[in-house]
């Protein structure tokens, strides 16, 4: 206002309009800074996921070897017992062949 008027209702006014800008200024700094500790957040929570992921891989991956291990030794095991079945099916037949004759 005019020197040696009074203050009137404008500076009142004025005084809540920095109080208000100010305030949101301080609303906006909090803001960016959630924003940026949210940022940090899902970056570490990305990498923790990525480090599972790949940790999961890797166990399965052992897994399936192992299991491919198993499977081969299984199947060492059966081939000469394959082989086995098919004598005794040939000696089988071999005695009722031998059986009917007496």
């Amino acid at each position: 206002p005019p020197a040696g008027t009074a203050a009137g209702p404008a500076c009142a006014n004025c005084g809540v309009l920095q109080q208000n800008i100010n305030e949101y200024v301080a609303a906006l700094i909090a803001l960016k800074q959630k924003m940026i500790d949210g940022d940090r957040l899902l970056t570490e929570y990305q990498q923790k996921c990525t480090d599972i992921l790949y940790l999961s891989i890797s166990v399965l991956t052992e897994e399936i070897s192992a299991l491919r291990c198993q499977v081969e030794q299984m199947l060492q095991k059966i081939l000469p017992l394959e082989k086995c079945q098919e004598e005794l099916g040939s000696l089988k037949a071999e005695l009722e062949e031998k059986k009917v004759c007496l």
